[in-house]
């Protein structure tokens, strides 16, 4: 095959990435419903992506003949921070799995993208465009529309205040925490090989994250570890797609720009909607198909333009 053809790395990776999360966030919102609770399918995520973490980085090293490089106090400041956002993150999003249909919940999920170029303007005081600021306005409106639920009509902002809006859109912004902070802690391992930063950045997180997670069920949810053991046979595949979505975002990341790879992300809406109608069996109302497709439309829209 003619190499100029071939799509670029990037490329693959992201796409790879987004088949990776649907298919967790698919199991998560399974034994979220069935099973255990929202802190108890978080907790999978991450205890059962850490043995494949465990063996994975040390292979790496083997094979490169690379150690591990010193990990300065903001590493582990950054990656704390990043890692307790998307805990946080993620039991909105699987709480929000039970209140709405499987594709609405991952496009509040999305909202990430707008948050943070807001919260850029908001805090930083970073320039936004007259088309970045149209876009955060078709957004907006996106939020209307899936915040009122199926059977509503109109446009209020009362709606951003139900339950699933809040769970959404807090969310987003805990996810766009956690972006922010996981680029930091890798660009704080020193080396130029993107693969051994995503690497290490990665083990260092879920092995935090574990902890926090497992000392959080201990005190507050008693007998949800045990649980997380019993469903150990769907849920070590949240594990092994965990890491190896985790693995490519951080890849993606290190070798693009972080807006080609939010656009090209945007699929995972495409590959929501067949996992809500084919897998789940939901429906998805006509209201919701429009939110859903004006807060895709806002979003691509604001990644190319900032």
């Amino acid at each position: 095959m003619d190499s100029a053809f071939a799509p670029d790395l990037w490329i693959l990776v992201t796409l790879a990435a987004a088949v990776f999360q649907t298919g967790r966030f698919m199991l998560q919102k399974h034994l979220a419903t069935d099973t255990l609770s929202a802190g108890g399918a978080t907790f999978s995520r991450f205890l059962y992506s850490a043995p494949f973490v465990a063996l994975l980085l040390p292979l790496y090293l083997a094979l490169s003949g690379q150690g591990v490089p010193p990990l300065e106090a903001g590493f582990w400041l950054y990656g704390a921070m990043g890692g307790t956002a998307q805990i946080m993150a993620t039991v909105c999003v699987v709480l929000l799995f039970k209140q709405r249909n499987f594709a609405v919940g991952i496009t509040f999920k999305k909202t990430e993208v707008i948050q943070t170029v807001l919260m850029g303007w908001i805090v930083l005081g970073e320039g936004v465009s007259g088309a970045g600021f149209a876009a955060i306005a078709l957004g907006v409106l996106g939020l209307l529309l899936l915040s009122g639920g199926a059977e509503a009509t109109g446009l209020r902002l009362a709606d951003l205040r139900n339950r699933a809006a809040g769970l959404g859109i807090a969310s987003g912004f805990l996810f766009a925490i956690s972006a922010v902070c996981y680029r930091g802690a890798s660009l704080a391992v020193a080396s130029g090989d993107p693969l051994l930063r995503a690497g290490v950045t990665l083990a260092a997180v879920v092995l935090m994250q574990t902890l926090i997670m497992a000392l959080w069920l201990r005190l507050r949810e008693p007998g949800q570890m045990r649980r997380v053991w019993a469903a150990r046979r769907v849920a070590v595949w949240i594990g092994l797609t965990s890491m190896g979505g985790s693995l490519c975002w951080f890849i993606a990341f290190t070798l693009q720009n972080a807006a080609y790879v939010k656009a090209l992300g945007q699929v995972e809406l495409m590959l929501s909607i067949a996992a809500t109608t084919l897998f789940f069996r939901e429906r998805i109302s006509r209201r919701e198909w429009a939110g859903m497709a004006v807060l895709a439309v806002s979003i691509l829209m604001l990644v190319l333009v900032t």
